[in-house]
């Protein structure tokens, strides 16, 4: 049996299908059978008529009183089937499904699954599922409900899912060692897997979800402990000097620091001091000063004999951590210079050889640093900016170009303590969470689209004061097509209806990077009214005249990134605006908005995120470096999380290469699941 077998190969898939399920990440055997549900529907024991409540979704078990009839309404057709139980009376409709018709049989018995009104006593269900004679497919049973993609049913997927498992029945390898199993009574693969998909009970299910969810947070573990352990084992790092002090730096900044900033700066230089190599994360909000933090660690570096390099994910923003390091840093005879994929190939060869003989003190750029021709004469800190951005795989290339550097890793993604120190297993942590005193509170106002020409007045109104604006597009599904589609219409709409007398832009992902570089600055220097944009603009670029900000069906975006998103206004004097755009009535909406519009703190923002929408959409592949958490939710696996932290150690302090016999499955489980995706 092949694991890797491609999914077209699958019974039911076909040529059109693939592509769906490509849309997924389903592109073998083993992607289609790790597809976990996202919830499931009990459509396995019958409701009687009487006992149904207004609004409930359950399964009855009735008989056809007669025919299906049909209704002519307003240009579309209404068919109805009266049916009973030993207890009532239901009415069934449907709408324009005429074929209907000559389904039912009179007097036969059939299951519906479906959503009950009960009005004074008028039960009826409308559109219900249901099977055809002598079939359960659909009811009678636990049924799976996926994920899904625009054109891919849930019958279709669950078709192709019956398949998959049947190919595979009973011929699973264990992943996880006998002593695991045993010790923390999970159950064996081969079940577990069946009833993850298809179980006869809930609990069923819930004994084969703890089982996955063990092995998701155990192999995550066991990856992020094994690197730490690396470098913690390593040879050893730079001790830098303890003499060169920090303050040289602070005392020359306009402004005071935070008392955060102070701790982290105290955490940052007992670590650069240390013998061993600093490999450490700087969480820290929107606009809480951690580029100044940066600046201070590059000075010690700096002073001490070593160069540093400074990587940003953007041309643009390297630009503006240049300006920012040698306003400050120029006084004290210190040389930073910038390498970014648009300079000139004679000015870059000059830039390199100065590089290579040390007569360049601090490198600042972009991906372009990676490059093979980029030689240090004696690299010793690394920082990346906007880590997100970068896997672990760049942060290792990039530190190999000096001799065990220490590393610092700046995040603007606040992420929940606990988290972190899941997420970043491999980095110790520090965390900025305190706000400059100067910094406004950015104002968020969540309005419907019956708003929207007040929304526009004043938008209209901050621009005749000087100011700019951004409008950032809702999201479409995956697609960046149609996400580029709805960023060309918006820019049409502003540009020539609602705002035809000023300045209109639009910024999107599949521009070259130098074109979106232009486009920004353009809008720095207050050259453009308006910016359309896609979350492009979330890494961000400092626009101190820009205040207001208006997100486009905001429900679609999670906290996290309205709140990044959020960020880019409130970076000057005047007092800045966000307006949250919403369509949907539903309880977790509303809750939602509620919580952008109550705070301005991050980490606040980020624990009601993970609440509310679970790690699924948190924490990305694209996002971490990580793999994706395929059925862990880390809010409600919290207490598996912890323990599982534990019993990774505990492996860790016996087997550190998980090299003996018994830890051969949980090595190759790392490996699989891990190793590979961590080098994206």
């Amino acid at each position: 049996m092949d694991l890797n077998k491609d999914v077209k190969y699958i019974k039911g898939v076909g040529p059109n299908r693939v592509q769906l399920l490509n849309k997924l990440g389903i592109f073998t055997l083993k992607d289609l059978i790790t597809y976990y549900p996202r919830t499931y529907e009990d459509r396995s024991k019958p409701k009687a008529i009487a006992e149904c409540v207004n609004g409930d979704e359950v399964l009855i078990e009735v008989i056809a009183c007669g025919r299906v009839s049909e209704v002519r309404l307003k240009g579309k057709t209404m068919q109805r089937l009266l049916v009973r139980d030993e207890t009532g009376s239901c009415t069934i409709t449907w709408f324009n499904q005429s074929y209907l018709k000559s389904k039912f049989e009179v007097g036969q018995k059939y299951k519906f699954y479906g959503k009950i009104t009960n009005n004074f006593g008028k039960v009826t269900m409308t559109s219900p599922v249901y099977d055809d004679k002598g079939t359960n497919f659909n009811t009678g049973k636990i049924i799976p409900l996926y994920p899904l993609t625009y054109q891919l049913s849930q019958n279709v997927l669950r078709r192709i899912m019956e398949s998959g498992l049947a190919e595979i029945e009973g011929k699973l390898q264990e992943t996880l060692p006998d002593y695991l199993l045993e010790n923390y009574h999970l159950e064996g693969i081969n079940e577990a897997t069946k009833e993850i998909h298809f179980p006869k009970e809930l609990k069923d299910f819930e004994i084969a979800r703890k089982r996955f969810v063990f092995e998701e947070l155990l192999s995550t573990q066991l990856a992020l402990l094994q690197l730490k352990n690396s470098y913690r084992n390593d040879e050893k790092g730079i001790s830098f000097d303890k003499n060169v002090k920090m303050s040289d730096v602070i005392n020359k900044l306009p402004f005071q620091l935070t008392k955060a900033q102070l701790r982290v700066l105290e955490e940052i230089d007992c670590n650069m001091e240390a013998e061993t190599s600093m490999n450490r994360l700087l969480q820290g909000d929107v606009g809480s000063g951690k580029t100044v933090v940066a600046m201070c660690a590059a000075y010690k570096a700096v002073k001490c004999g070593y160069q540093a390099a400074i990587m940003a994910p953007t041309a643009i923003l390297a630009t503006q951590h240049l300006e920012n390091f040698e306003k400050t840093l120029k006084e004290l005879d210190i040389r930073c210079e910038l390498l970014i994929s648009g300079i000139s190939k004679k000015k870059k060869e000059e830039l390199l050889e100065r590089l290579a003989n040390g007569e360049i003190d601090i490198l600042i750029g972009t991906h372009a640093i990676i490059e093979e021709n980029v030689v240090f004469k004696n690299l010793g800190l690394v920082v990346t900016d906007e880590q997100h951005r970068f896997g672990v795989k760049q942060r290792t290339k990039i530190a190999e170009k000096g001799k065990n550097p220490d590393v610092l890793v700046m995040t603007a993604t606040p992420i929940p303590r606990t988290l972190a120190l899941i997420l970043y297993g491999d980095l110790d942590i520090s965390i900025i969470d305190e706000l400059p005193p100067n910094r406004k509170k950015i104002e968020t106002f969540a309005v419907n689209k019956k708003m929207t020409e007040r929304v526009n007045g004043f938008i209209e109104k901050q621009i005749k004061d000087g100011r700019q604006a951004y409008i950032v597009c809702p999201l479409v599904e995956e697609n960046e097509e149609l996400d580029l589609k709805s960023v060309e219409e918006l820019y049409e709409n502003y540009q020539k209806e609602v705002f035809p007398q000023y300045k209109v832009e639009y910024i999107h992902g599949k521009m070259r990077p130098k074109q979106k570089d232009e486009i920004m600055e353009r809008f720095k220097l207050g050259k453009i009214d308006i910016l359309i944009s896609t979350t492009v603009i979330e890494v961000g670029v400092d626009v101190p005249n820009s205040n207001i900000m208006v997100i486009e069906n905001a429900e679609r975006f999670g906290l996290a990134q309205l709140h990044q998103l959020r960020g880019r206004v409130g970076r000057g004097d005047y007092q800045s605006y966000c307006i949250l755009k919403y369509e949907g009535k539903g309880e977790t909406v509303r809750e939602r908005m509620k919580v952008m519009c109550s705070t301005n703190d991050g980490f606040v923002i980020s624990e009601k995120d993970l609440e509310l929408r679970g790690s699924g959409d948190f924490f990305g592949t694209m996002q971490h470096g990580l793999p994706e958490f395929k059925i862990a939710n880390l809010f409600e696996d919290m207490p598996i999380l912890k323990s599982v932290q534990a019993i990774a150690m505990q492996i860790l302090e016996e087997d550190p290469k998980l090299e003996k016999q018994k830890n051969i499955l949980l090595n190759d489980l790392v490996k699989d699941k891990f190793m590979k995706r961590i080098e994206l």
